[in-house]
């Protein structure tokens, strides 16, 4: 054994460097958040093989003596030496050359590295009202407020929720309103004495039960404040009824159509079109759940398809049955037994109390009129997008101290394209410029990562993820997962300190994919063909198309596919501080809900961005109950040409509001997590 480097450092027969990490930390239990078992001190990696614990040098001495002890007794000087004494001499030498400059070192780390999450000082999102001296000088600015973000006193706040609401801020040019808009809005209202209540249409959604369990607790917020909350409904299914029971009163249109009948999930496959045409797919993928290529594989779908998605639907519907039974003051086999009866009569939904009237929208206005401070012919009323204008700190919500929220959303791409860019995507030219600017800025105090991805390209991940880790070795970085943070999204989420994900967030997917097309029959009934000139043995490895692998090359690429399974599976093993043989079952390209993932030691808590935030604080060493300014420093850029011409602008990836979607794209080289 050769005893080397500085510290700590053992290197075994010419092995790379390791340096032991801090073992488990106690759990800590509380009421109102959920927390993951303790898992590790973070960790900074230089390669793949060679970890470096924060804690490492406090035990820098200890680790040499354990190493002197294991080789002195065939050193004991014919016995005028003990030794006792060899270990103290090579600890005092080990002191004097190493000592002084580590222990500067450990002095001037940062404090947020051996931070222990611990939600017992966590608060739950609650409204809480200004105090008398708030509310004094919240008057007194809202009188002196700028022309453009002045509206009628005893207004209702009035939008529409529909369609796709993205995760990020939207630009100038860009439709519709964004998440952080929405609950930002709820929560500034909640205490504005200018509001008197909102009224809320809701339309068909097209985004995941994450963002709606979100809004929804933000809704259930400004309802606590004690202002009324109104919603109605033209057509609405499942998801929308959800949102709807947080308002205090529901209304539909008396020949609206509220489905309520259960959830479902469907799989296409698209095997016997591809041996039609001629098309062979070569697909590689590592784990028995990576379901990612099987709709060009299979003909219909997999046992351990069926048990993920299964799973999945079973925490949808007891999730929806327990929330409604709750809101509606109904038993859970109410709610049971409404979704099987297939209830299409409106008279039958008010009646037995699903909701609270049928109403026309006029009617509805004229209820507003006499709630409101307006006119006795119009309701005085302010919109989302002027609302959104009003500063926070006119009602004292920033602070002095800031976080940072950094938003990440869409495929993993290796590359933007397009008119918009990166817009829609997420590509390391995008995110690793305001990772290291981040670092650098010394007014943030932390960083919540808010990932909303399926995933993606293999490398573009893991150099996200290595800017990540070099940034939460300079402060606080806690992520917040979206609708979905799964496969490359989770790859990302890994290299926080904490993560927070939403009991219907689905995430997991530790798997690898890849592959290519053999198209030799396609071109061979058309009457095209192909030849290749090469050197070397595998130079048409992924190039020929017009051919299936050779036994070298099948052997080459089932190795490639196994290699990088398990670089991912070891560093998220390494990242969540279990061992390989704990992250291996529950990996293998297996999709979980966050709840079923805090469970597995995935993520460390069910919760939202108001969770994120806290731990944030937490780690930062800021009192939980001191306000401070959350700097939102991503936004959707939508070019006006874009949306002249017709164009997205953007990479559009979409999650089906019933199934997790699998995201897989073959491409001549790469891998897609």
């Amino acid at each position: 054994m050769l005893l080397s480097g500085k510290g700590a450092s053992l290197s075994v027969g010419g092995a790379a460097k390791v340096q032991v990490a801090q073992g488990p930390r106690p759990v800590v239990a509380s009421p109102g958040l959920a927390l993951a078992q303790p898992r590790r001190t973070i960790c900074r990696s230089t390669n793949q093989g060679d970890l470096e614990s924060v804690g490492s040098r406090t035990n820098a001495t200890g680790e040499l003596v354990k190493a002197v002890q294991g080789q002195v007794g065939a050193f004991t000087d014919g016995g005028n030496s003990s030794p006792t004494t060899l270990v103290a001499n090579a600890a005092e030498a080990s002191s004097k050359t190493s000592g002084t400059s580590d222990d500067k070192e450990l002095k001037d780390a940062p404090k947020h590295l051996g931070w222990i999450p611990e939600n017992s000082t966590l608060p739950p999102l609650q409204y809480t009202p200004l105090s008398n001296s708030e509310k004094a000088w919240t008057n007194f600015k809202l009188a002196f407020a700028l022309p453009w973000r002045r509206f009628k006193k005893d207004a209702v706040l009035t939008f529409k929720l529909e369609g796709d609401i993205n995760d990020q801020l939207q630009g100038r040019f860009s439709p519709g309103f964004s998440l952080p808009q929405i609950c930002d809005a709820l929560e500034k209202a909640a205490v504005d004495p200018r509001i008197k209540g909102i009224a809320v249409e809701l339309s068909p959604l097209a985004i995941g039960w994450a963002k709606v369990q979100e809004i929804r607790r933000y809704i259930k917020l400004f309802r606590d404040s004690g202002k009324f909350t109104v919603c109605y409904m033209k057509v609405a299914g499942e998801k929308e009824y959800y949102l709807s029971t947080a308002f205090e009163e529901v209304y539909l249109a008396p020949s609206a159509t509220l489905r309520l009948q259960g959830f479902s999930v469907a799989g296409t496959f698209l095997r016997g079109v591809l041996d039609k045409v001629g098309v062979e797919p070569q697909v590689q993928r590592i784990g028995e759940y990576k379901s990612a290529g099987d709709q060009l594989l299979r003909r219909d779908m997999s046992e351990a398809q069926k048990e993920q998605l299964g799973e999945l639907l079973d925490d949808i519907y007891e999730h929806f049955m327990d929330t409604v039974a709750d809101a509606r003051g109904k038993t859970r086999e109410d709610v049971a037994a409404l979704l099987d009866r297939g209830v299409y009569d409106n008279e039958v939904f008010a009646s037995e109390g699903w909701v609270d009237g049928l109403k026309y929208e006029d009617q509805i206005t004229d209820d507003l009129k006499k709630r409101t401070g307006g006119k006795d012919d119009e309701v005085a009323k302010v919109g989302l997008s002027k609302y959104s204008r009003v500063s926070r700190s006119a009602f004292g919500l920033n602070g002095k101290k800031r976080i940072a929220v950094l938003r990440a959303g869409g495929a993993i791409l290796g590359k933007a394209g397009g008119i918009g860019g990166a817009s829609g995507s997420i590509t390391p030219d995008a995110i690793i410029p305001k990772l290291r600017a981040l670092a650098k800025d010394k007014k943030v105090a932390g960083v919540v990562l808010r990932v909303d991805s399926p995933g993606g390209d293999a490398l573009a991940s893991d150099l996200m993820w290595r800017e990540i880790r070099k940034l939460a070795e300079k402060k606080p970085v806690v992520a917040c997962m979206g609708d979905v943070a799964a496969s490359g999204g989770y790859y990302m989420s890994m290299a926080a300190q904490a993560i927070v994900a939403q009991p219907l967030t689905i995430t997991g997917s530790i798997g690898v994919v890849t592959g290519k097309f053999n198209l030799a029959e396609l071109y061979d009934r058309v009457g095209y063909s192909k030849t290749l000139l090469s050197r070397g043995k595998f130079a048409e490895f992924l190039a020929a198309d017009n051919r299936s692998f050779n036994d070298d090359e099948a052997a080459l690429f089932e190795e490639s596919a196994k290699f990088a399974y398990k670089s991912f599976r070891d560093k998220a093993a390494e990242s969540r501080g279990l061992p390989v043989e704990e992250m291996q079952a529950v990996a293998q390209g297996r999709v979980w809900t966050g709840r079923r993932a805090l469970t597995r030691k995935l993520v460390d808590a069910v919760g939202g961005l108001h969770e994120a935030v806290a731990l944030v604080k937490q780690a930062a060493g800021i009192d939980q109950s001191e306000k401070v300014t959350l700097m939102e420093v991503s936004r959707t850029r939508t070019s006006p040409l874009a949306l002249i011409g017709g164009l997205s602008g953007s990479v559009a990836i979409a999650t089906h509001e019933k199934v997790f979607i699998n995201i897989y794209r073959l491409e001549p080289a790469g891998l897609t997590l």
